[in-house]
């Protein structure tokens, strides 16, 4: 049985119904409520028409899905740090970004050189998988702003604070990666690109979305809290789409500059989050943001749960599984523990941040965005790619609840 176009609304309505229930549903089990979505996805999959369920036939509808939610997940990531930005106080972020991505990009690229793979699609193939997934990893980020007269920039919580800045930061920083394969692949011998990469891909265009993310944060920030107007001052009207209508803006305007739109909307966030720390306008902003961010994640899981179900893994082979794996139980582990050595976290600190280098949108995101490029490819890519997340969503879902209890746990103790 197939659902017609009338009964896709039957389908959604039930989907946000399950999205409401699902995670009280599984808050006493070591299950995370996007395993549930990925299984209702592959049910699904069995009532709808496959055909038009692949992410190669529909790579439009995929790209602009995926970036809509991490946009929307990178806003609302920003809002909830509180910890201001800086050298020393985001050690172990710039551990994590500088150190453990590269780093991993060039294992898992590595691995696929060696397993056959082309260097530009092993080099694709480590950056679709580099970012870390904001989307997904709810369970292991903070929670949210600290508001009022009282609140203090969160300091205690290393792992979860490492977690969600990392995600905040690295979706958009695997772009320049991304742009190198797809030079690899299309403008050939390295040294005809490489500088023009350097000083354009990987530095002139991060500059461009930082500039634009301080820039439009803060003149929000002071129109939202300080306009000499009251029609201007939105913390004040209560009106939580400014941090829409931001996301969207920053977005495009950095996009439009050609710098890197995930790097705006992530800093604007931040810039936003530091023009009034206590007010708590934030809050309202966060929890507007963070239930949109529920109902796109929701969708995404369920479309990608019914390409399962359609043949998305198909043509993945013991190679692609062999680096899935290799990236989530080894690659990824080992170099962010080598990364955070030397900053203040505890040993069992270290690892769980290691460990929880959830992959998921971002990676779909990238590989709908360059796969044009390899077409030859390109179902091995989606077939791997799509194992990689599920592989990460399950190890990572069942993972987390018991390790950050037991971190709670380990820090009451030494309080």
């Amino acid at each position: 049985m197939t659902i017609n176009g009338d009964g896709l609304y039957l389908v959604a309505g039930l989907a946000l119904l399950l999205g409401a229930v699902l995670p009280r549903l599984l808050r006493r089990y070591a299950v995370s409520a996007p395993i549930g979505f990925l299984g209702a996805g592959v049910l699904l999959g069995l009532a709808v028409d496959q055909s038009h369920l692949s992410p190669i036939v529909e790579s439009s509808l995929t790209k602009h899905l995926a970036e809509l939610t991490i946009l929307v997940a990178l806003m609302g990531v920003g809002l909830a740090i509180d910890r201001p930005i800086g050298w020393h106080r985001w050690k172990v972020t710039w551990r994590l970004l500088l150190v453990a991505m590269p780093a991993c990009i060039a294992a898992v690229a590595g691995a696929g050189w060696l397993l056959g793979l082309a260097p530009a699609t092993a080099l694709l193939l480590g950056a679709v998988l580099a970012p870390t997934d904001p989307v997904l990893a709810s369970d292991v980020q903070v929670q949210g702003p600290s508001t009022g007269a009282d609140a203090e920039p969160e300091e205690d919580d290393e792992v979860r604070f490492a977690l969600t800045s990392e995600a905040g930061l690295n979706d958009g920083l695997a772009f320049p990666f991304v742009y190198a394969a797809v030079f690899g692949a299309t403008k050939g011998a390295v040294g005809g690109w490489a500088l023009e990469w350097f000083a354009w891909d990987l530095i002139g265009r991060t500059v461009i979305g930082v500039l634009v993310g301080v820039g439009v944060g803060w003149l929000l920030g002071k129109m939202a809290f300080s306009a000499p107007s009251r029609t201007f001052r939105l913390a004040e009207s209560r009106e939580p789409v400014l941090a829409l209508a931001m996301t969207l803006g920053v977005y495009g305007l950095a996009q439009v500059l050609h710098g890197y739109g995930f790097v705006a909307v992530f800093i604007a966030a931040l810039t936003l989050r530091a023009a009034e720390r206590h007010h708590d306008f934030h809050e309202e902003l966060h929890g507007f943001i963070e239930q949109l961010e529920h109902i796109l994640t929701w969708g995404i899981l369920l479309l990608l749960g019914s390409a399962i179900t359609a043949g998305l893994l198909r043509p993945l082979t013991f190679a692609g599984a062999a680096l899935g794996v290799l990236l989530v139980l080894v690659l990824r582990p080992l170099t962010a523990w080598v990364s955070l050595a030397g900053t203040p976290m505890r040993r069992s600190e270290r690892w769980v941040t290691a460990a929880f280098g959830i992959r998921g949108v971002g990676s779909v995101f990238y590989l709908a965005y360059a796969g044009a490029d390899f077409r030859t490819d390109l179902p091995w890519l989606w077939a791997t790619v799509g194992f990689t997340v599920v592989l990460s969503v399950v190890v990572h879902g069942v993972a987390a609840t018991p390790l950050m209890r037991m971190l709670d746990v380990r820090r009451d103790r030494a309080a």
